[in-house]
């Protein structure tokens, strides 16, 4: 329907107009997420004036149409010159309107969205509506004012709350905070109208949220919330700038006047947004969503329903994958080849369980659904009718190819039947079913049930639906999903072995694994790649080589110290020492002298001349050598991108999200200097560093890998 627009107001595709009595009803319709591009910011401009200028209206509600009021800032634009009307100048304008305006929201009102909502004079949601100023996650900070009118609505430590640490909050909190006035039940826009007469009808003064104008306080009264909120920055985002730019923005309004506060934004924000973090981290947000597009798998491409799920082992990994299912509401049968290993397993997820409670997570009743949905056997026709099985024993060939030709033999067609493995051949597992095309691989980090990633392994035979499902059940269990062809490692695993594999002979060479792992964080990283080793154990690459042993290749350098300390029994945490030792409570590594001699041993033994060894050469050896390998994936189209690569690395391996990604991170290097430091170690090292080809090409060819 078309509404007239008065004398003077532009015409807008975007945003609808409407009278219903006394009130206004102006829509935002900018699909998928209700962005505020040039042309919405636009319209809402001239259709709130339009509305303040109409005689007949007493009252404007703002709601959203599709399935979002507005989930923020067009991010496409923030690469171009700022065009007026900024969200700031709508969002000021809207303090001066005399009549009440009232925001409706539903979806999520995130960043620019909720600024948006802030600016309204009354806000009512939905009880299923999100809240959130995400900026800091893209390396910036509420521009529009945010950081000034938040901590006036909820007060400071609810805002800074949302503001340093960007996580969104239910509706509900927000009604608590007092950004909501009025949860409503059933159809949101009647609510919204109901509530808006309501104001009309006990003439209820507006609530400006720029108020007070002369700020809220001295910091020096709210030190305590201030320093608690810059030590959980650093803690949660630690080298990253933009939490800390929005606490400081926040601090300048408890001590100035709304508009000194404000165009000190203006002035902090484009230094911000320009860094060279936020464009890693506007990187990173898009090739998170461009993971989900797999070729060959389009629209017309459906996933199948997943009503119930089973899985096959119960150990560290199978427990995980359980309380995936269980969280996520999804009936799951578990297999496990005796009574025992089910109640040991079991035993584990109720203790999970009731860490979860005890840390304030989840209810009581909410561990009592999720356990409720768990059922155990030990007799394979208990998972005839799944819709999805996962198999998640012990990394042994053989032993998983027996389980599927059992399930095959089993389970309905039409079934999934995904292995939990995290580097063995998928396609031999798939050649001994009589349905190879519904085989695929489902990597989980562990834990499975904390870790994002879900690498989704593509066989040589997988339909295209059955790789849909695979990333379909990345969404339902809240993960990002990203495919990988096979191969030994597959993307991410493969990728990241070359860096433990230097970390390893370096250590040989004469570096300690404590400066090692503190080059690795001071990068960024969350914890070194050898204290990774120890929490995982040692003996899992051991049993690796060992099983692989057959097909060394003699001309390439073997990790003998690694071997060392497993034969020794320093298998990591676990035992109490591996790389490091472990004292009372068994997760803090303390360097241990005692490795220092034994890596001289095997350097006597294997010829090698130890040296002081500089932070640089580590850090140059552990992350080139990982961006090498990736990009001998791509030649290979083992990845589809490099930003699928990028990806693996942030959510599975914690690679800090402010450095885009090690293949982002090499381009942002530069590839000709990274090149030039594989080559020198390739002279040096051998046939470990032999340079990938595309690199080669690239560096010729002026390119990068995640540019163009």
């Amino acid at each position: 329907m078309l509404f007239f627009r008065g004398e003077n107001i532009a015409m807008s595709e975007v945003i609808g107009f409407e009278l219903r009595g006394r009130l206004a009803i102006i829509t935002i319709d900018n699909p998928p997420v209700n962005a505020l591009g040039l042309e919405v910011r636009q319209g809402l401009i001239s259709q709130v004036d339009r509305a303040s200028w109409d005689e007949k209206v007493a009252a404007i509600v703002l709601i959203g149409l599709g399935r979002t009021f507005t989930a923020g800032a067009d991010i496409r634009e923030f690469d171009k010159p700022v065009q007026e009307p900024h969200l700031l100048s709508i969002i000021d304008h809207w303090d001066t309107i005399e009549k009440p305006i009232i925001a409706a929201i539903h979806g999520t009102a995130l960043g620019g969205g909720l600024e948006l909502a802030l600016g309204c004079h009354f806000r009512v949601a939905v009880q299923a509506a999100m809240f959130g100023t995400p900026e800091v996650k893209l390396g910036i900070f509420p521009g529009a004012a945010g950081t000034q009118r938040l901590p006036r609505v909820a007060g400071l430590e609810h805002a800074l709350e949302l503001i340093v640490l960007g996580e969104p909050i239910s509706a509900m909190k927000a009604f608590q905070y007092g950004i909501v006035d009025q949860i409503i039940e059933g159809d949101l826009l009647d609510g919204a109208i109901s509530f808006a007469e309501k104001i009309l009808e006990e003439k209820m003064p507006r609530r400006v949220s720029s108020q007070p104008k002369q700020g809220i306080g001295s910091p020096d009264d709210f030190k305590d919330i201030i320093q608690k909120y810059r030590d959980l920055a650093s803690r949660k985002m630690r080298g990253q700038d933009s939490p800390h730019q929005a606490l400081a923005s926040v601090v300048d309004g408890l001590e100035m006047p709304y508009e000194q506060a404000v165009l000190k934004d203006r002035e902090r924000f484009p230094i911000c947004k320009d860094s060279d973090q936020s464009k890693a981290l506007r990187y990173a947000f898009f090739a998170e969503r461009e993971a989900s597009k797999i070729p060959g798998v389009g629209k017309n491409i459906s996933a199948r329903a997943i009503t119930n799920g089973g899985v096959i082992g119960l150990g560290t990994m199978g427990q995980g994958i359980v309380m995936c299912f269980a969280n996520a509401g999804i009936p799951v049968q578990v297999l496990e080849s005796s009574q025992e290993a089910l109640e040991n397993g079991i035993k584990n997820i109720q203790q999970n369980y009731q860490g979860m409670v005890d840390r304030g997570r989840i209810s009581d009743q909410e561990m009592v659904n999720c356990l409720d949905l768990i059922s155990t056997s030990t007799d394979y026709s208990t998972v005839a009718d799944s819709d999805l099985i996962i198999e998640a024993v012990f990394e042994n060939l053989e032993l998983k190819k027996d389980i599927f030709s059992k399930l095959d033999s089993v389970v309905k067609k039409g079934a999934v039947l995904a292995t939990n493995t995290s580097y063995m051949d998928i396609n031999q597992i798939a050649s001994v079913t009589s349905r190879p095309e519904d085989v695929i691989g489902l990597h989980f980090f562990v834990p499975a049930q904390v870790m994002k990633m879900l690498e989704v392994v593509r066989t040589k035979y997988s339909s295209n639906e059955a790789i849909a499902t695979g990333m379909g059940l990345a969404k339902i269990f809240k993960k990002v999903g990203g495919v990988a062809g096979v191969s030994h490692g597959f993307v991410a695993n493969r990728s990241r072995a070359p860096m433990v594999r230097e970390a390893n002979f370096l250590v040989e060479e004469g570096a300690s694994p404590a400066q090692i792992d503190k080059v690795l964080r001071d990068f960024g990283m969350p914890m070194g790649v050898l204290a990774v080793s120890d929490m995982s154990g040692l003996d899992v690459s051991w049993r690796m080589r060992k099983s692989l042993a057959h097909l060394h290749d003699d001309e390439e350098r073997y990790p003998y110290l690694a071997d060392r300390l497993c034969e020794m029994g320093r298998l990591g945490r676990k035992t109490g020492s591996g790389w490091y030792t472990y004292g009372e409570g068994g997760t803090v590594p303390i360097p241990d002298p005692q490795v220092d001699i034994i890596a001289q041993e095997v350097a006597i033994e294997t010829g090698i001349e130890r040296r002081q060894i500089s932070d640089s050469e580590i850090a140059d050896r552990c992350l080139f050598a990982a961006v090498n390998e990736g990009a001998k994936i791509l030649e290979e189209g083992i990845a589809y991108r490099a930003s699928d690569i990028d990806i693996m690395w942030q959510y599975g391996f914690g690679f800090p999200r402010w450095r885009g990604g090690i293949m982002y991170h090499a381009d942002k290097t530069g590839l000709p200097n990274v090149l030039q430091k594989v080559e020198e170690f390739y002279s040096v090292h051998g046939k470990l560093w032999k340079p990938s080809e595309l690199l080669k090409n690239l560096v010729a060819s002026g390119s990068s890998f995640t540019q163009g």
